[in-house]
């Protein structure tokens, strides 16, 4: 698991995070990557639960193919405002 593109990672938070929008684009490299996910899931969480649920979705590929992720996480409310 050396690199990874920005859709497969999309595709992994949209499985984990069934009602997620979710954008993603890689900015130096194949492995420094921002991803901006909106969720209802995200509802009362903490930033760092909502991280947390995040990268769960990517599982094995925060340790190995993504060295950098500037991640932001909105419930869709905030996401408006």
């Amino acid at each position: 698991m050396n690199s990874v593109n920005p859709e497969t990672l999309k595709s992994l938070v949209c499985q984990h995070i069934t009602d997620a929008k979710v954008e993603v684009h890689c900015y130096s490299g194949d492995d420094h990557f921002e991803m901006t996910v909106i969720s209802a899931a995200f509802e009362g969480k903490a930033r760092v639960m909502r991280h947390k649920m995040v990268y769960t979705a990517l599982g094995d590929h925060m340790r190995a193919a993504v060295h950098a992720l500037a991640l932001k996480t909105f419930t869709p409310q905030e996401a408006t405002s």
